[in-house]
């Protein structure tokens, strides 16, 4: 995160001595990325963060894979995904490769009874129904419908819930995400032709500090397993930090498209990007307006990258039948484009109303047994005439 960011009380210098009103010590901790080269913040703690009492269980969570090795299009009707009442395992993972996972979720219920950390992957939630509170650490933020909320790997987190119909769209990622480095100067802050700036960012506030000691169950994703640990004291007792690691949220309804007089392509949607994969926003917008515009996009080859879109609202101009919860996965080796009819019927238009998260993987995406489950088997054939 390029933004300077602080919440509570911590000492004028780094790696120095910070007392608490009795006289004994707040304990530092240092949460970085990348050894010490990365983004990092320091944060205070009224206990040792290290207290692990034990583990209690651990047991690999692994997606399921039913296609190693695809060619064929998909498209998956999320909607049908059973809600489930525990966070966690309303979560599944529908496309995978080393890189990233690329899943659904509809909780019904706040992950509250226990804290959850990836150790792997930074993560990114896409909200598509429902609205709460991410409680962490490092400080709480509300969210609602339209907010991606960026996590970074090592956050311990749980998630408040306000109604039990919630869906969500999520990434992992084994690198961080980060904005596009084209929308920044050399010091980082955003410049005057980004989509969005640093006041659009949803910051974390209402820092939480528990002195508490007992029994806290942590679950822990770390290389395919969870593990249950119990830690001797309450995961949220940071009384201040400083620094540049933190989660934070962006809505996508402040994302500002950028238009052009013929087609754009889609990096100019470009959001957020990874070493390995770049997430882009398609939000409503102005067509293109040379007289002779064609508003849907052209054909294009999958060379380089899976092409995977998340449909959230709107009119989806360049597909037929979509349907708000669909994925549709377009990969590497064949090419694809406007469904048969589209191209025609977009000349004339004058804006759209569209709204759907695509990711592109660098890597060729595995299909999940739970991605089948929701498959509906024709998509592939859809541009035949």
């Amino acid at each position: 995160m390029p933004l300077y960011h602080k919440l509570g009380n911590f000492p004028d210098k780094r790696h120095t001595q910070f007392t608490k009103p009795d006289g004994s010590f707040y304990y530092e901790q240092l949460f970085g990325t990348e050894g010490f080269h990365g983004h990092a913040s320091l944060s205070y703690h009224l206990h040792r963060p290290t207290q692990v009492k034990e583990i209690l269980t651990s047991y690999s969570v692994e997606p399921k894979i039913a296609i190693a090795k695809n060619i064929q299009s998909l498209l998956l009707k999320g909607f049908e995904l059973r809600p489930q009442e525990d966070f966690l395992q309303s979560r599944k993972a529908m496309l995978v490769n080393s890189d990233c996972i690329i899943g659904l979720a509809a909780p019904q219920k706040s992950l509250t009874e226990y804290f959850y950390k990836n150790a792997d992957a930074d993560e990114m939630l896409f909200i598509h129904r429902g609205q709460g509170k991410l409680r962490t650490m490092l400080g709480n933020l509300r969210f609602k419908a339209g907010d991606y909320l960026i996590i970074p790997r090592g956050i311990i987190y749980q998630i408040e819930l306000d109604t039990p119909d919630n869906r969500l769209f999520y990434v992992e990622s084994t690198a961080p995400f980060y904005t596009p480095k084209r929308y920044k100067n050399e010091s980082g802050q955003h410049l005057e032709h980004a989509p969005f700036c640093e006041r659009d960012f949803i910051l974390p506030t209402e820092l939480e500090t528990h002195d508490q000691k007992g029994d806290f169950v942590i679950k822990i994703k770390k290389q395919g397993m969870l593990h249950e640990l119990l830690y001797a004291t309450h995961p949220f007792d940071v009384v201040g930090w400083d620094g540049y690691n933190y989660p934070y949220g962006l809505s996508i309804h402040n994302f500002e498209p950028i238009t052009g007089r013929v087609h754009q392509p889609p990096p100019v949607h470009q959001t957020f990007e990874t070493a390995n994969f770049v997430v882009c926003s398609f939000v409503p917008r102005l067509y293109d307006y040379h007289p002779k515009a064609i508003a849907a996009p052209y054909n294009h080859s999958n060379i380089d990258s899976d092409e995977v879109l998340y449909y959230v609202d709107g009119d989806f101009m360049s597909r037929n039948n979509i349907e708000q919860g669909h994925i549709t996965l377009h990969p590497k080796g064949i090419p694809h484009g406007p469904a048969p009819g589209a191209m025609e019927r977009s000349i004339g238009q004058t804006q759209t109303q569209e709204l759907a998260v695509m990711v592109d993987t660098f890597k060729p995406l595995m299909v999940t047994q739970e991605a089948m489950n929701l498959e509906d088997g024709q998509y592939y054939k859809s541009w035949v005439e």
